[in-house]
């Protein structure tokens, strides 16, 4: 297998192993975790979209020579994506602490008024 072959398993893996996570776990907080292994699958697989063997980055000069260059945009999303990440993390995690403050649990199973 190829480089970029393997990343787009290993991402494919860490998206199912976190939709996993947040589908059959009951604790808020592993919800979480598995939603954040999630966004690190799709992380890598946008890194992996962008990667060009022997490329460089997209910097011209005069004296730079034609060649394969490297597509920015992916990363940019990438940067974006872990900012946005992170934000929707520390809410989560807000939200959590505050329903075990109103509740006194952070199992679904046990709060009341939660419907599934």
């Amino acid at each position: 297998m190829t480089v970029p072959q393997i990343l787009y398993v290993s991402a494919f893996l860490l998206i199912l192993i976190g939709l996993y996570s947040l589908l059959t776990q009951r604790n808020m907080i592993r919800m979480i975790i598995g939603l954040n292994i999630a966004d690190l699958g799709v992380n890598l697989f946008l890194v992996t979209i962008g990667f060009v063997d022997n490329g460089s980055a997209p910097i011209f000069r005069a004296q730079a020579a034609a060649g394969p260059m490297v597509d920015p945009v992916p990363q940019a999303l990438v940067l974006t994506s872990i900012v946005i990440g992170f934000g929707v993390t520390a809410l989560a995690l807000t939200l959590v602490m505050r329903l075990f403050v109103t509740h006194g649990s952070i199992d679904t199973a046990r709060i009341r008024g939660l419907k599934w």
